[in-house]
């Protein structure tokens, strides 16, 4: 029989929280038949059990056993999400060994870092293109060992002694788990709350990423505060439903689609690639959606464009379901999320046109949502609140696992990132660094005790390297530190305010303001190429590349127009200029880290020209 929310939490409360493998154990003990995973396989959905989960990973262990890994020895996960990533993630933790993500987009060059820097012993690739990344660097990773990949597909004719398929792995995992069916569970007691859990490297913006070292203890801790999560608050359905698609070797992806999905006995869901989550999102229709802005904004952007295309009877009650809805919105910022005006409001909406759309983009049964790990323009956390889905932005970081911050439906205001968390002390410093101490504060950077020192100091708070102000008791982040720019006037700027106003534009992509010692204002512009395209092919206006769109007259004016709304929306100084950057920007050629930030750096000095040319 499946438990209500409410005595899952009720067992959370008494229990405390847990580590995932613990959980993933017990669930599989009390509830075995409870489906913990789906996925596409040729088009059909295939599910895992519980206790299919749970045996698999023990398979795992032993087959890491078998092969001499121990204790705290690193194993390192190079894949795109898929089962076979959890299951991995919960063998090698189990046995008290490290755990260690790496991005499906990192080259060869930064796998070669990370498994060395890690010294990882052995790899689980997902297919051909990984095996290939780091065979290419395989000479300089002398601790290697083992290389295990998920699919077969393209290396049946390999004969590296060091490859091994996944199956024949669990296989002989298998065959050591019948002979020693207890070691997991007695290594899984052995393991003490300061023992490494994982490593979650930093994007590496500023220079070589460092390896977090997140402890048993900093997740278990996180999980004993899951019943005040604003993310889950809200649930009413007894079977919730994940979707698996943020990179699960960032620590939001971690802490949602493992760490409280696991805790809430949730399904996880997984998308088939990156490529396909809008339609993975309308297909599943998720209990929860945590999200990035970037995906926010691209739904909103496409949102905007389909109405444009739409009859003309559908574009006027669109336009009638958003005016219904916005006083509804505003109502619930203002009021209260019970105020019964607001509800009559959005169910307005709701009738005459946010039914359809919430189904289209997938989030027709999402109770609650939440956009973390960059900052994002209130615009547009306020048009998801018009349809229906309060989207609450929280704060936090790789190095306090993601936990610090958040607003919910009790208290709100957009433009901040909430309150502290329960449990969480949050401060500024005098120059404003936002402060943060509390069990979710990791243990420090693994070989870099001189930047753990920095980082973290003798009273246990956590300099974050952001710069915030409190509004009342809501937190508002200014923007990193190292981004202000301070202009020849001595006029301070948040560079990243200006930029999601101008990102709020379903043209624009992406938006780097430039200034620091000087006279004014300017921006460097990526168009969303298909939403531009888009309007060019109804304006008439041929074009062929990316490059080509970018530098026609038409487009120019078309994004100039769009920063001159976003000037007259901001509390800073004014764009002045803009030039297009000619191409998109691209993780590999150190454009974009692997979650999809910008590298300011790297693009002021790529760009320099254009950037002087406007000055």
């Amino acid at each position: 029989m499946a438990l209500t929310m409410e005595e899952i939490y009720d067992e959370i409360l008494k229990e405390g929280g847990k580590t995932p493998s613990l959980k993933v154990k017990e669930t599989a003990n009390r509830f075995p038949e409870k489906i913990a995973m789906r996925y596409k396989e040729y088009g059909l959905w295939q599910e895992t059990t519980y206790s299919d989960f749970w045996l698999k990973s023990n398979y795992l262990s032993m087959g890491l056993k078998f092969y001499g890994i121990e204790k705290g020895d690193s194993v390192a996960i190079h894949s795109e999400n898929r089962p076979e990533w959890f299951i991995a993630d919960i063998g090698i933790q189990s046995i008290g060994s490290i755990s260690v993500g790496l991005y499906p987009s990192n080259p060869p060059s930064e796998v070669q870092y990370l498994l060395s820097h890690s010294e990882t012993k052995v790899l689980f690739a997902e297919d051909q293109e990984q095996v290939d990344k780091v065979l290419e660097v395989i000479d300089s990773l002398p601790m290697l060992q083992k290389i295990i990949f998920f699919e077969e597909r393209g290396l049946y004719n390999y004969d590296n002694p060091k490859l091994i398929y996944f199956e024949d792995f669990l296989k002989l995992g298998e065959e050591e788990f019948n002979r020693n069916p207890d070691y997991v569970n007695s290594m899984l007691n052995k393991i003490e709350d300061d023992d490494v859990a994982f490593l979650v490297y930093t994007s590496g913006t500023t220079g070589p990423p460092k390896g977090s070292m997140i402890t048993h203890g900093n997740i278990s801790w996180v999980a004993s505060q899951i019943p005040n999560f604003s993310l889950v608050e809200n649930i009413k359905a007894t079977e919730p439903q994940f979707l698996s698609y943020l990179p699960l070797c960032h620590i939001f992806g971690r802490l949602t689609d493992l760490l409280i999905a696991t805790h809430t006995l949730a399904t996880i869901n997984f998308a088939e690639s990156i490529d396909t989550v809008q339609a993975d999102l309308i297909e599943v229709q998720p209990t929860i959606f945590p999200a990035v802005p970037r995906i926010l904004e691209k739904m909103h952007s496409g949102a905007m464009v389909k109405m444009r295309d739409a009859s003309f009877l559908k574009r006027i009650l669109f336009k009638i379901s958003m005016y219904f809805g916005y006083k509804g919105a505003e109502r619930k910022l203002n009021n209260s999320f019970n105020d019964l005006i607001a509800k009559i409001y959005l169910f307005i909406g709701w009738l005459l046109s946010f039914r359809t759309l919430r189904k289209k983009l997938g989030l027709s049964k999402a109770e609650t949502a939440i956009s973390g790990a960059a900052p994002i323009a209130p615009e547009i956390l306020k048009f998801f609140m018009a349809l229906g889905v309060p989207i609450f932005e929280g704060y936090g970081m790789t190095e306090n696992c993601g936990y610090a911050s958040g607003n919910n439906d009790k208290k709100i205001k957009l433009g901040t990132v909430g309150v502290p968390n329960h449990g969480m002390e949050i401060k500024l410093a005098e120059d404003g660094e936002i402060l943060t101490r509390g069990g979710a504060v990791f243990k420090g950077y693994f070989k870099n005790e001189i930047a753990t020192k920095e980082t973290i100091d003798e009273d246990g708070w956590l300099h974050t390297g952001d710069v915030g102000v409190f509004d009342g008791e809501f937190l508002k982040i200014i923007d990193r530190k190292k981004d202000i720019i301070i202009t020849s006037g001595g006029k301070n700027v948040s560079p990243s305010e200006i930029e999601n106003k101008i990102k709020v534009s379903p043209f624009i992509k992406d938006a780097i303001v430039i200034g620091d010692k000087r006279k004014y204002l300017t921006a460097l512009i990526c168009i969303e190429f298909d939403t531009v395209s888009n309007w060019a092919l109804r304006k008439s206006i041929p074009h062929t590349t990316y490059r080509d769109l970018s530098e026609k007259e038409e487009v120019k004016d078309l994004v100039w127009r769009e920063i001159q709304k976003a000037n007259e929306n901001t509390s800073s100084l004014e764009i002045r200029k803009f030039r297009m950057i000619p191409k998109e920007l691209d993780h590999e050629e150190g454009e974009l880290t692997a979650t999809q930030k910008i590298k300011r750096n790297v693009l002021i000095e790529q760009f320099k020209e254009l950037i002087e040319d406007m000055y």
